[in-house]
């Protein structure tokens, strides 16, 4: 019972810390372009100079 008196509101404050940094991520617009973000990396920012044998 002793364990329950601390583990209840730990867990009850990593969860509203939780939600706080959710509703933080919305805030500054993170999720807004997920497949921009998921095909940037297959193209290379400058084009190569030199042809390809």
């Amino acid at each position: 019972m002793d364990a329950l008196m601390l583990l209840v509101p730990l867990s009850l404050l990593l969860a509203f810390l939780g939600l706080l940094f959710f509703l933080w991520t919305l805030r500054t617009r993170q999720y807004d372009d997920l497949e921009g973000t998921a095909s940037r990396i297959l193209f290379d920012d400058t084009p190569r100079k030199e042809p390809r044998p």
